[in-house]
């Protein structure tokens, strides 16, 4: 293990994402199990996610899901990835923060995105429009006021004034921005685009100021990390994901994923091809040399102090056996 390794620390957002062939039920139950087996190997955190109307994933109520998981684990930090802040109230994410900050004293995390739904009908079923996004920034400003007990409405978000709840704000877009003037930590994707990820990085320690929920710029980079005993094998892990990810973008719909045995022997169109191989490429994958190469050069390029894995797959062994993989890379 490299020094530049020792010193950062790992993470884990877990989707809640539907095998096919088995329920949502599952879904969640396996997020649960996981969380434990994190737990068990030392990771940081646990997040879960926020997606409406997906057919493939489970996780539709994060902060539910939060609770949840705190109750069946007892040291790790649990939080969202996040909860999308267009689709609530301030006043109630506060509320909904406060009760499992008040439950879980000390190990809840809020971390925060701008997407609204992914298609009209989970709009109009949220009561939301694309333009809900736009006010994002104020947004935020409100729900950290009710924290901080400074609502210019007057009204006492409780149990959560007064409780310091970490704020992460997953920076999509004009993410970066909104969070280094917010002064939070930032979240920030996009392994397969590193030149990307670097500029939203830059940008975010150049606009940063500091305040009372960060004095220093804080970034986590996220991404996919599969480790096997093989590249082969790794590179596996990725297939199901990648295949869904290519079903999405010429289907319209993200369906269940399906074991990688059944991917390797479909027939391909040209442009499934295309958005499949795409989906392959720009993730960290391979053996534990490997994926050990990888991280460090990441973690020098972008300075981040965090890393927060997502990797989603059909054979959950191999998932499980992926992160004690990269556990034993982590702990040296």
């Amino acid at each position: 293990m490299t020094s530049v390794i020792a010193s950062a620390r790992f993470s884990v957002l877990d989707r809640s994402r539907i095998r096919e062939g088995h329920s949502p039920e599952e879904a969640l139950r396996d997020t649960v199990a996981l969380a434990r087996e994190a737990e068990a190997l030392g990771y940081h955190r646990f997040w879960v996610s926020e997606h409406h109307g997906v057919p493939g994933v489970a996780g539709s109520a994060p902060t539910v899901l939060a609770a949840a998981v705190a109750a069946a684990t007892e040291t790790i930090r649990v939080g969202t990835g996040g909860v999308m802040l267009p689709n609530h109230r301030p006043l109630v994410v506060a509320e909904q923060f406060g009760v499992l900050e008040s439950l879980f004293p000390g190990r809840i995390d809020m971390g925060l995105g701008r997407s609204v739904g992914f298609t009209d009908g989970v709009r109009k079923a949220l009561g939301r429009g694309k333009d809900d996004a736009d006010d994002f920034a104020g947004q935020l400003r409100e729900l950290l006021d009710f924290f901080r007990g400074t609502s210019p409405t007057g009204v006492h978000a409780r149990p959560a004034e007064g409780l310091a709840v970490p704020p992460f704000v997953l920076a999509m877009g004009e993410g970066a921005t909104i969070a280094a003037e917010a002064g939070l930590p930032m979240v920030i994707g996009d392994l397969g685009n590193r030149e990307k990820m670097l500029r939203g990085v830059e940008h975010y320690r150049a606009r940063f100021r500091p305040s009372p929920w960060a004095v220093e710029p804080y970034v986590v980079i996220s991404g996919t990390v599969a480790v096997a005993a093989t590249p082969e094998e790794a590179r596996r892990l990725l297939v199901p994901e990648a295949w869904s990810m290519a079903y999405s973008r010429t289907h319209g719909t993200f369906p269940p994923l399906p074991p990688a045995e059944r991917v390797e022997a479909l027939t391909l169109t040209e442009r499934e091809r295309g958005f499949y191989e795409s989906g392959l490429t720009g993730q960290i994958a391979g053996t534990e040399e490997q994926v050990a190469h990888e991280l460090e050069t990441v973690l020098k390029e972008t300075g981040a102090q965090e890393v927060l894995v997502t990797t989603s797959t059909y054979d959950r062994a191999g998932l499980v056996d992926s992160y004690r993989r990269l556990a034993s890379i982590v702990s040296g």
